[in-house]
């Protein structure tokens, strides 16, 4: 099974549409080191996707 985590990213990592909005940190699905969606405006979202992609529930996922 991968290794799925959820990956947040801040300041000038933040993609350039993302930061016009305001927002000053994003998250991504990674899966096994590799991007497999995002970038999410809210961890909450991130984390859905990240449940589906393990089909676990969110407590197994790496919290930063």
């Amino acid at each position: 099974m991968p290794n799925v985590h959820v990956m947040s990213v801040i300041g000038s990592a933040v993609p350039a549409p993302l930061r016009a909005d305001g927002l000053l940190a994003c998250w991504y699905v990674v899966s096994d080191g590799v991007t497999v969606s995002g970038p999410f405006s809210t961890r909450a979202a991130a984390e859905v996707i990240a449940t589906s992609e393990t089909g676990k529930t969110t407590p197994h996922l790496t919290r930063h």
